[in-house]
């Protein structure tokens, strides 16, 4: 998640409150559970009458019991979850601390809540289209690669709840294109070199990484494994092209991190979270990179640059 945004998002809403508010309140405490790594970012900001708490998982699903444990501990006033893994997560630890999440996934499928509209539990946020447009993703790659009869999906294991309606959705979607999807999987760094090393030998044209938090914290390794070895990528988020992939197509992320520092800044003023109705960003994206495309010695349809929301040259 876009951390800058969100905190611009939460400090605007801090001055808001009522001065009563405030003073009853003082400095509240908004965990962060995060997928990633700091970076070189400290654990606590402070946001005016706001602390933020950041705790990290570092690519491992396996630490969100005892990141959580130890923000509960900490009496937190909400829980901020920007993925599928660490809204599970925090679903498992609490029913009490209102969760504000951000969700590839749907989540009502997810169980995270009953409806979009009435969440009914201590659980709101934001959602995308990017499940639903995964089999877009193949559809873009055969018609930038058209001569592929075979492509690859990587998925994350230790994310079976994307993973497997991931694999299952475009299973189905390269059946019904008459070509052959083979499914690959990594979980850590030295995976990645595993899998694309592996791509060439079952003669795969081309690659779809799946929308899973840990792949989007790689997004810069993905790009730079894809061009070192010659595979054509497409991902669902632009951060990705950014980095140096060739193509994304997925929901707006800028959208739903909106709602996602907005909701936070609600619940703190005193909003329930079963009284804010889930967002579902409808905006899709289309990125490439053409330099890219030249160092793969890709041409892309012209059709699908006029469809891009941007280009980079």
């Amino acid at each position: 998640m876009r951390r800058r945004e969100f905190i611009k998002l939460l400090g605007g809403t801090a001055t808001a409150w009522p001065l009563a508010v405030r003073a009853q309140t003082a400095q509240p405490v908004v965990g962060y559970l995060a997928q990633g790594s700091p970076e070189g970012t400290a654990d606590t900001v402070q946001l005016r009458a706001v602390v933020v708490e950041y705790r990290w998982a570092e690519g491992r699903n396996d630490k969100f019991p005892a990141l959580l444990a130890d923000l509960i501990g900490r009496q937190v006033a909400v829980i901020v979850a920007p993925t599928t893994p660490a809204v599970l997560a925090a679903k498992t630890a609490t029913n009490t601390i209102p969760i504000v999440f951000f969700t590839a996934g749907d989540p009502v499928d997810l169980g995270l809540v009953t409806s979009l509209n009435l969440p009914d539990r201590n659980l709101t946020g934001a959602t995308t289209l990017t499940l639903e447009v995964g089999p877009k993703w193949l559809q873009l790659l055969h018609d930038t690669v058209p001569s592929a009869t075979s492509l690859a999906l990587l998925i994350n294991p230790t994310s079976p709840n994307l993973a497997e309606t991931q694999a299952r959705d475009m299973q189905a979607a390269a059946h019904a294109s008459g070509l052959q999807l083979h499914v690959l999987r990594a979980s850590t760094v030295a995976d990645l070199d595993t899998v694309f090393a592996s791509i060439a030998q079952f003669g795969a044209g081309g690659l779809v990484i799946s929308s899973d938090s840990f792949f989007f914290g790689q997004s810069k390794q993905l790009a730079t494994l894809a061009v070192r070895h010659a595979v054509p990528t497409i991902f669902g988020f632009r951060e990705f092209v950014t980095a140096g992939g060739l193509m994304s197509y997925g929901g707006s992320l800028t959208e739903s991190f909106r709602w996602v520092g907005i909701y936070t800044g609600q619940i703190l003023k005193g909003a329930k979270p079963a009284d804010l109705p889930v967002q579902r960003s409808t905006k899709i994206e289309l990125f490439i990179n053409l330099q890219t495309a030249q160092a793969l010695g890709i041409e892309v349809p012209p059709t699908l640059l006029t469809r891009a929301e941007d280009v980079i040259e």
